[in-house]
């Protein structure tokens, strides 16, 4: 999968944009603030409709302008166009001129891997950031994981506002809520069985992907679930048992939306023990071992965008993880020392330079 073209109007700091890529290599460099970064963040947005950033649809549209259009050229097997428009009265998807109604049958079209330096959050905070890596993760991988996802949140959000109701009036039926979990625990339990899959096929390759970059250490991931070896008739029970507990937090608190992701290098806990340089690694080695398992699964690899991955990292390092990228892979680098690339074959790659909303290939 690549993508051949790519325009742009009223995106971020660029007015108008149209470009065209190479479809293994391309590096994007400039100084901090340029723009290096919404230009990949628009690719980011035209394949999975919204930013890795933690923005607002409408920081996306130009501050002059009301509406942006995010559109592209993919080719996967045969030439598609794609296109999002974005406006303060939302955001429309189109598939080779014709509008898609429901996000969720546009998601996955376009498969893109990214590392971005905030995705060290994935290891250092919250469960719900390693959540939401699985959910972006497997949706790209099985577009039913998503519907699901869309209908256990749904769920969820129901029994909550009954689990207040109860709560309120103890003279309720329990009946409502009854058949509100045990709906919760069909769904959770496809997608537990998703996610366990997932993390069951990543770990086949992440040790030896993590060895290769970094020299040393054996990584793995441990998913952390309260579904885990419970099946529907062992989790009513369960959830009968904190029923108690549920009406007086008006919550549930049992399920897979309690989920975590757990990085072990070396038998030690990556985020209690792991320096920000094995961390880095760690994140790295996952990214890859999913272009791996995305190729296995798929039959094609998905674009990969490398957004100022080789700040701090020293020189072994960098030619580690450039001679890992398989040149039927597209990539593309953001970076602001072009010297990174100086031994890269300059025939399968383009470079660009960045500088205030302007691209000229050099």
């Amino acid at each position: 999968m690549w993508i051949e073209y790519l325009k742009l109007l009223n995106f971020r700091n660029y007015e108008s944009l149209g470009i065209r890529f190479h479809p293994s290599l391309n590096i994007i460099y400039g100084n901090n603030g340029e723009g290096k970064t919404n230009l990949v963040e628009a690719i980011y947005v035209l394949g999975l409709t919204r930013s890795f950033r933690l923005v607002n649809d409408r920081t996306l549209i130009h501050q002059n302008a009301t509406v942006a259009k995010i559109e592209g050229n993919v080719h996967n097997r045969y030439e598609t166009n794609y296109k999002i428009i974005l406006s303060k009265d939302g955001k429309k998807v189109k598939i080779n001129n014709n509008n898609v109604l429901k996000l969720s049958d546009y998601i996955s079209k376009i498969n893109i891997i990214l590392f971005h330096p905030n995705d060290l959050k994935i290891i250092k905070e919250t469960p719900s950031i390693r959540r939401k890596t699985l959910n972006i993760d497997i949706s790209q991988l099985n577009l039913e994981y998503l519907r699901d996802l869309n209908q256990y949140n749904k769920i969820l959000k129901q029994r909550n506002a009954y689990l207040k109701q109860l709560f309120i009036n103890s003279n309720n039926s329990t009946t409502y809520l009854d058949i509100l979990t045990k709906k919760l625990i069909f769904y959770g339990l496809k997608i537990f069985q998703e996610r366990e899959y997932f993390v069951a096929l990543i770990n086949q390759t992440l040790s030896q992907i993590y060895q290769t970059i970094a020299g040393k250490g054996k990584l793995c991931l441990n998913y952390i679930s309260d579904y885990k070896s419970y099946n529907e008739e062992n989790l009513l029970q369960l959830y009968q048992k904190s029923l108690k507990k549920d009406l007086s937090f008006g919550k549930t608190s049992l399920g897979i939306h309690t989920d975590d992701l757990i990085f072990i290098l070396d038998d030690y806990d990556l985020k209690d023990y792991g320096s920000e340089g094995q961390q880095k690694n760690a994140i790295i080695s996952l990214k890859f071992a999913e272009l791996k398992l995305f190729y296995q699964l798929k039959g094609y690899y998905p674009i990969l965008i490398l957004d100022d991955l080789f700040s701090e990292l020293d020189e072994q390092k960098i030619v580690n993880i450039l001679n890992f990228i398989s040149k039927d892979i597209q990539v593309f680098i953001t970076t602001t020392d072009v010297n990174h690339f100086r031994f890269v074959d300059n025939k399968n790659y383009k470079k660009f330079q960045v500088e205030n909303g302007k691209i000229m290939e050099v």
